[in-house]
Formats: structure tokens, sequence, C-alpha cells
């Protein structure tokens, strides 16, 4: 093959290496890979996500946008194994103060964080996407290709625990909900009464709540997840999860503009969730998809 059809002859001769160290059957690491795939899980089913609210500092949200598009999202999440889904999200200022409430324990203040970021894991598959999620992060930070000028809100891996459908058996699935051209989504953040209330908390909300809040909403499903605490090992700029014993992150997916509904389906929602005696709401925020490839909305942030 020539220089030409495999780009400069600086990357020819690299690839020609390569390929002549498989050919030889050297020891590249390249089999590990068959190795890995042969074994453990590998369904479809969404069994862990990666959920992060990020705020980019004043006069930093153009290059922080397109660092996170342009690299971040492919080299530091899409392209690692076993997260096989992901999408953004973004607040402008008009949905940032829909937020409440206005004390929150999630975001200080609680308009802070105006780009969402969420991912699907594998089923089974947390353990070997850490291990690579901290070795390729450490990379990244390591080669200059960590946008610095950002400050982590809530970011948290966490595992699934349930998703309520609207339409029972018709429509996407959890599993397709990222992919899905959805209108909107609402992250609630909800904190039981103690670490011994979070299993009747989410069967209440499994069972009772959500139903009755799907029902004839502009929500097609809730998903909901536990927080995971981050290993030890994970970069500094990144604070420890809290709440990990006593929270539920729910995502809310939406088929109509969140600020075309808000008040009739989801300004209530702290009162019936304290009215419970069960928990407490700590965040409700509203979040419009990114258009990948632009800077739309960047303008509306402030």
């Amino acid at each position: 093959m020539t220089a030409d059809s495999k780009g400069t002859p600086e990357v020819a001769a690299s690839r020609d290496a390569a390929e002549a160290a498989v050919d030889t059957g050297a020891d590249t690491g390249v089999a590990a890979y068959a190795e890995l795939a042969a074994v453990g899980p590998y369904g479809v089913h969404p069994g862990h996500a990666l959920i992060t609210m990020v705020e980019p500092h004043p006069g930093h949200e153009y290059a922080y946008n397109r660092w996170y598009e342009d690299d971040h999202y492919i080299a530091g999440a899409m392209a690692m194994p076993w997260m096989f889904a992901g999408r953004r999200w973004v607040a402008t200022r008009e949905l940032q103060l829909l937020r409440y409430p206005e004390k929150s324990a999630v975001a200080r203040p609680v308009t802070a964080g105006c780009y969402l970021s969420t991912y699907w894991l594998t089923e089974g598959r947390y353990d070997e996407h850490m291990k690579w999620t901290v070795g390729i992060n450490k990379r990244l930070n390591r080669d200059g290709r960590v946008y610095q000028d950002r400050t982590h809100v809530f970011t948290a891996f966490q595992d699934h625990a349930a998703t309520v459908y609207r339409d029972a058996a018709a429509g996407p699935r959890d599993f397709h909900a990222l992919d899905h051209p959805y209108a909107g989504l609402v992250l609630e953040v909800i904190d039981a009464d103690g670490p011994e209330r979070r299993a009747e908390l989410l069967e209440w909300l499994r069972a009772r709540h959500l139903p009755r809040r799907l029902a004839g909403s502009p929500a097609a499903m809730v998903t909901v997840f536990r927080p995971t605490p981050l290993p030890g090992d994970r970069m500094s700029y990144v604070k420890q999860v809290e709440g990990v014993d006593t929270r539920l992150t729910l995502l809310w997916f939406l088929q109509q503009d969140p600020r075309e509904v808000w008040a009739a389906h989801f300004a209530g929602l702290a009162e019936e969730v304290g009215e419970s005696g069960l928990g407490r709401v700590e965040l409700v925020a509203p979040f419009l998809p990114t258009v990948p490839g632009t800077d739309r909305y960047v303008a509306e942030l402030r």
C-alpha cells in the first residue's frame, strides 16, 4: 500500500510497523481485544450511566462547547469500551431560571451547570469501563486535552434502578433514549430521608408517583439511577459523589420543549415528594438537546 493511500509517509511507516508486528505475532496487546470481547455481559440494557452537569467559566462558553463536542465527547467518552450511547443537553438562562429549589444541595447557586451530558453503559461492565476511563483521562490530562476553565457541578456514575414508561410497551425503550430525538429533558435529584428509606422512596416513585405524573404528560419515560462513589484515583478536578446512600437521580425524557409544559407538569414536583414523607427534592432542572457541530444556544447561557 502506498503512502498516498495511508496518509503522510510518517503515518504510513507507523502503520506498516504495526501491521508487521501483528503479522509476526509480536505481543502488541491487540489480541487482548478479542479475548475481552469473548467473555462477560454484552446486552443492550443501560445498567449504568454517567451523568455530568458542568459550568464553563464566564468568558469560556464557546471554547468549552467546541472542546467538548470536537474532542472530549468522543475521546473522553464515546470511544471508550461499553459506553454505547450519549447525548448532550443545554440550559439557556431562561431555563436556568425555572430551576428549583432555590437552596439546592446539588447546584450552588441553583442556576449553576448549564451543560449536561448523559451516557449509557452496558449492564455489568461498570468496573471494566472505570479502569479505562481513569486511564484515558489521565492520558488526556497529561497531553493537554482537558479543558480547565470549567466546574463540575454534579458528576456521577450511577447504577440503573428503574425505568417507568408512559405508554407501556409502545414507543422507544430506555436503551433508545439517548438516540431518540427527544425535545427536552428534566433532571430531578431526590434525597431520601436516610439510607434506610431509599428503597421505600424508589418503590413509591416506581409504583405510584411516576405512573401518575407520566399519564397524559409530555414525558415518554423516566429513568431512575442510584449514584456510585468515584474511584480514589479519579481526576482531582472532579469532586467525590455526595449522597451515595440516599440519593436518586431521575431523567425525564420530553417530547415537547420544557418551556412550553413547565408550569403544567413540572412546577410542583417538590411538593408531592415532600408530602410523601419519604424524601426531598434537591434539584429540578430543564434542558434542551444541543445541536452537534454548532454553537446554538451558547449566546443564551448568561
